[in-house]
């Protein structure tokens, strides 16, 4: 048996500062070691970078000239938070949204990743005047989160190989909260915004409006009422081996199962904790790292792991909740 020790910090900070500041200071050397790696790929000047984040995010302008100045006007820190052209992120996850239950409609979602790669931070902010509450990356944005308009997304990555011109995903779903206010006008910002990788992004809305878009770079999205995905998009994955590796047919089914009949709130989050949604894989860069359930008309999203829940609202005092996670021995020689 091996054990992770990880910790998860709920961080309430309206606009970045101090506290933003101390997390760049921190984690900068190993995003900056990711960004610049050999990858085949150019990294784009700042110039460029910051001309497409204005083009297509200016919404997001105001805020990132603040996070250049907290750090200290790097180029290289610059180029990297406009998330433009990025090195490739994949992760695995499982992902459902419920259009009603009792508390109104929910969007639960495992994040099936490395440990190590985990940022660790619930954000509760302000950046552009909407309350955005999200699981953080890439020391700015999401990869699942929800807004004060009621509106929940997550993301999960969609199984098509290659990378095109475009945006980091977490970027995308920040920016999407920011300005998004329903399914409909997120599904029209998504339809403008290049992305450098194929992804499945599951968003419901106040109304239980549910839609599952599939973007990929140099294509038009796929709008889908699906409630569900997981690492793969239609009938059958483009990306046999990836599908199989992942049990994404598999997770793709229990989820269909959940969306037929379902359950209530706690069962629903149970089943998010059991075989085959639920992965300790983590040594092989998919195991869950946590268990998100948004309920946007509440307010809340309650983190859970194995034996622990952690609920979190907007408005909630900065707090850290600490959790091991285990991988039997037998899965790491696999």
């Amino acid at each position: 048996m091996i054990e992770y020790r990880q910790s998860v910090r709920g961080v309430t900070e309206a606009v970045p500062g101090t506290r933003w500041q101390e997390r760049f200071t921190a984690l900068w050397p190993g995003y900056r070691r990711w960004y610049l790696q050999p990858d085949g790929t150019l990294r784009p000047t700042r110039a460029v970078a910051e001309r497409m984040l204005e083009r297509f995010m200016p919404e997001l302008a105001p805020t990132y000239h603040r996070l250049v100045s907290l750090a200290g006007d790097d180029d290289t820190a610059a180029a990297f938070l406009t998330l433009w052209d990025p090195p490739r992120f994949l992760p695995g996850c499982s992902q459902l949204a419920l259009p009603t239950s009792p508390a109104g409609p929910v969007l639960c979602r495992n994040y099936d990743y490395a440990p190590a790669l985990l940022e660790g931070v619930l954000h509760s902010s302000r950046l552009t005047g909407r309350r955005v509450l999200g699981m953080a990356d890439c020391l700015w944005g999401l990869v699942d989160g929800m807004n004060d308009a009621g509106l929940a997304v997550s993301l999960t990555f969609g199984g098509r190989r290659g990378a095109g011109e475009g945006f980091g995903i977490p970027l995308v779903l920040r920016y999407l909260l920011e300005v998004a206010t329903s399914t409909g006008h997120a599904c029209e910002l998504l339809a403008r915004l290049p992305i450098s990788m194929s992804y499945n992004l599951t968003i419901v809305d106040a109304a239980g409006v549910v839609a599952t878009v599939y973007v990929s770079p140099g294509v038009a999205p796929e709008y889908s009422s699906a409630q569900v995905s997981t690492n793969h998009r239609g009938a059958v994955p483009e990306d046999a081996e990836h599908a199989q590796s992942t049990r994404s047919v598999e997770r793709y089914a229990a989820l269909l199962r959940l969306a037929e009949q379902p359950p209530a709130h706690d069962e629903l989050v149970a089943a998010f904790l059991r075989d085959p949604l639920h992965s300790t894989r983590f040594s092989r860069a998919f195991g869950t790292l946590y268990t998100a359930a948004y309920r946007p008309l509440a307010g809340t999203v309650d983190l859970v792991w194995p034996g622990r829940l952690w609920r979190r609202g907007f408005d909630d005092p900065d707090a850290t909740t600490t959790v091991v996670l285990r991988e039997p021995d037998r899965q790491m020689s696999r």
